[in-house]
């Protein structure tokens, strides 16, 4: 059963500061979970963790099934997911990179996917970035958990998903 949707951050920066071959216990409790179909992700999600190195990588690749959740599968409200979506993009249309020239701090396309389908599943959002700093944020500058929290969406760390699930070193 899913219980987290996935951002690429939410995997790729824990590898870059914590490698697998050092914190191996972790990343063998985060590959249970994916195998467990614990994460729900998009296709350009999915297509973005496909580019992950190493065992956390390959674990990946042979759940693409247990991860990613397709339009017009019939097990899901994936009607509800686009209409989400596409309210997003025009709602954060000021604030979309490929709108705006790819300016630094805003979301891209592809996390306004993985906010639109944990706000349809109702799950939280896994991902790396950090809330923008209330005395820099504007209506030009914001961040997935910024969005979340505007779209009433849980966002957690990956210390907060390891927290969640018990897993340790």
């Amino acid at each position: 059963m899913k219980a987290y949707c996935l951002d690429t951050s939410g995997l790729s920066t824990p590898l870059e500061f914590m490698p697998e071959d050092i914190h191996s216990s972790i990343w063998a409790g985060v590959a249970d979970l994916i195998a467990a179909g614990k994460f729900a992700v998009t296709t350009e999600i999915y297509e973005e963790l496909g580019h992950l190195p190493g065992p956390i990588g390959d674990c990946i690749k042979a759940n693409e099934a247990n991860l990613q959740l397709e339009i017009e599968e019939e097990f899901w409200d994936w009607k509800a997911y686009v209409a989400n979506y596409e309210e997003m993009k025009i709602k954060y249309s000021s604030i979309v990179s490929e709108y705006n020239g790819n300016r630094k701090n805003t979301v891209g396309l592809n996390d306004l996917t993985i906010i639109a389908l944990a706000k349809t599943l109702k799950l939280p959002v896994i991902s790396s970035e950090k809330k923008l700093n209330t005395m820099q944020e504007s209506e030009k500058r914001q961040k997935i958990p910024d969005i979340c929290e505007k779209e009433g969406v849980v966002h957690m760390s990956f210390n907060d998903l390891l927290r969640a699930e018990g897993i340790k070193s």
